[in-house]
């Protein structure tokens, strides 16, 4: 970031940085004071510059916080992928090396992921936050695709279905166990959690060492 001094106590902005000026600046009061305790005033005195000057960038505070959500999603999906690293060594593992990459992101990112989960935000509303936030579940859809293809093609449970149990399993997990709640956390790790959750899941549907279940006539 490059600041420049406008006179004794005070810092001028080089308006070339605003935008990831004002970014950081929320991020970090969604860290201090959650995803709704701030407003955008709140925000343009954090980066150092007037009340006006987010109004260049930003429509209202809520335009500011998908901004947020939209590049968290983005090092979301970044974060899975590599996880994921094209289903090696297998579909299996792979998948359990992505709930573990969500898992990470919840615990190292919580300002993004607040801002992702915490907000309430219409991502319909916003097509770039809407394409970030379907990048990353893609990276779940394509793993769990992969999996069922293991079973007889009658019996496989649509791939979205299968996703979305599993999101919903590692989101609870990493809100739940995951975000600093280490008083919760004595017997098994969040991580030991998701795994052991995710397999009972899957051996339900014949699957990571279950018996597949009989085709369909």
């Amino acid at each position: 970031m490059n600041w420049k001094h406008g006179g004794p106590g005070r810092r001028g902005y080089h308006h070339g940085n605003l935008r990831e000026a004002l970014i950081q600046s929320a991020l970090n009061l969604i860290r201090d004071k959650g995803a709704a305790g701030f407003t955008i005033a709140e925000a343009a005195r954090s980066a150092g510059v007037s009340p006006a000057a987010p109004y260049r960038h930003f429509r209202d505070r809520e335009e500011l916080i998908a901004d947020v959500a939209r590049l968290g999603f983005e090092r979301f999906a970044n974060d899975l992928e590599k996880a994921w690293h094209g289903g090696h060594p297998s579909s299996l593992e792979a998948l359990q090396n992505v709930g573990r990459a969500y898992l990470a992101f919840a615990r190292n990112e919580p300002a993004y992921y607040a801002a992702m989960f915490e907000t309430g935000l219409p991502k319909a509303a916003n097509i770039e936050l809407e394409q970030s936030a379907s990048r990353a579940f893609e990276v779940l859809h394509t793993a769990t695709k992969k999996l069922i293809e293991r079973l007889p093609a009658g019996s496989r449970p649509p791939a979205q279905m299968v996703a979305l149990h599993i999101w919903s399993m590692s989101h609870g997990i990493a809100s739940l166990f995951g975000r600093g709640n280490v008083e919760q956390r004595q017997a098994i790790s969040p991580e030991e959690l998701l795994e052991a959750g995710v397999l009972v899941y899957l051996r339900g549907l014949g699957l990571a060492g279950g018996a597949a279940p009989a085709a369909t006539p």
